[in-house]
């Protein structure tokens, strides 16, 4: 390198709001792809449940999990750094308030999305490259086959995709329902539902409201357990089937809530389609999506939105859609919007009436 070129790599860059180099801000962003692992391999060895019974020495802990006990202490004292762990005095480990996420069993837990994100999405990711040249889903590549195209073939996979989208959806679902008025709804379809987390948040909201939870075969039992253990059961009908296909009839509104960003606009058209077909004239559709703003900044909540839309890229081929997208699409498959109600994480609630 010229002395020129290295003088000028030298200087002290830094942006309008933020004291730290450039150079180093960079290269915290090319490499924080440690924190998605270090995080990850906390979880899948499940220590946050061990460190929840008390504190405990890093050689205890690597007899139980089966690890290199001199390889686990170097991997708590650099989760030390990011808040999942604290190192006390006598050397051993304890949990932290953020690490408490990761405890499997907690109504608040976040594990099954972090083993998603360290895992499967992992592997995905490494391949951003091709999806960005061809604009198609890159998950075949690394798996070498389409694994979201027959998670039953795979109970343990769909469980943990499931229980992970029921930690997301969580996050979200208080602002939701205290966002959105329900209590005048007597029966909502829950279109794609997973395990029902978003449609029993609702109930618990409206008491005099009855839900359907419909998804693919091998999602509805689970959902089934999880409204069993949320004292709903008796106040929700579970139907089998493909929103591809056709959508069950008979309710005065069918809410989606994080679905049309898995599709391209075709597929999209096609559900919504089924939607009006199942609804009544005066039945309205209620979809929960992530809105991509019309302009970008350099925000928290603005990368969480483009993480999200890079991740349906490389996934599904799909994306984030603006307001004006969701307009012209729900439009194009006969509806009107009618409000767009912001909620928490990027999210809002899009109400459509048929045309």
């Amino acid at each position: 390198m010229c002395a020129r070129g290295a003088g000028q790599m030298s200087k002290k860059r830094t942006g309008n709001s933020e004291s730290v180099p450039l150079e180093h801000r960079l290269l915290n962003y090319v490499a924080s792809s440690w924190m998605t692992q270090a995080i990850y391999v906390f979880a899948e060895l499940r220590i946050a449940d061990l460190l929840a019974e008390g504190a405990r020495r890093s050689e205890d802990l690597a007899a139980i999990t089966g690890t290199h006990a001199p390889s686990l202490r170097r991997l708590l004292r650099a989760l030390t750094t990011i808040e999942i762990c604290r190192e006390r005095e006598d050397g051993s480990f304890e949990i932290t308030p953020m690490g408490s996420l990761l405890v499997t069993d907690v109504p608040e837990s976040l594990h099954s999305w972090t083993i998603c994100w360290g895992s499967y999405l992992w592997q995905i990711w490494g391949n951003l490259l091709y999806s960005v040249k061809t604009g198609k889903s890159a998950r075949k590549l690394p798996l070498g086959r389409d694994s979201f195209k027959k998670p039953e073939q795979d109970s343990k996979a769909a469980a943990m995709f499931n229980q992970a989208f029921v930690e997301f959806t969580r996050l979200a679902s208080e602002s939701i329902v205290r966002t959105y008025d329900f209590s005048g709804l007597k029966r909502i379809t829950d279109v794609g539902g997973g395990y029902g987390e978003l449609l029993i948040s609702i109930l618990r909201a409206s008491p005099a409201t009855s839900g359907v939870l419909f998804d693919l075969p091998h999602v509805i039992n689970g959902g089934r357990r999880r409204f069993e253990e949320a004292g709903l059961s008796s106040r929700c009908e579970f139907l089998e089937g493909n929103f591809l296909e056709s959508v069950p009839s008979g309710a005065d509104a069918y809410i989606l809530k994080s679905i049309i960003h898995d599709w391209d606009d075709d597929k999209n058209k096609l559900i919504l389609k089924n939607c009006r077909h199942a609804m009544a004239k005066d039945g309205r559709l209620l979809l929960v999506e992530r809105v991509i703003p019309e302009r970008l900044e350099v925000s928290a909540a603005h990368r969480e939105v483009v993480r999200s839309d890079l991740t349906m890229l490389i996934v599904h081929a799909a994306k984030e859609r603006t307001e004006a997208e969701f307009r012209d699409l729900l439009n194009s498959a006969g509806f009107r919007v009618t409000r767009i109600l912001p909620v928490d994480m990027m999210f809002k609630v899009i109400e459509a009436f048929p045309l």
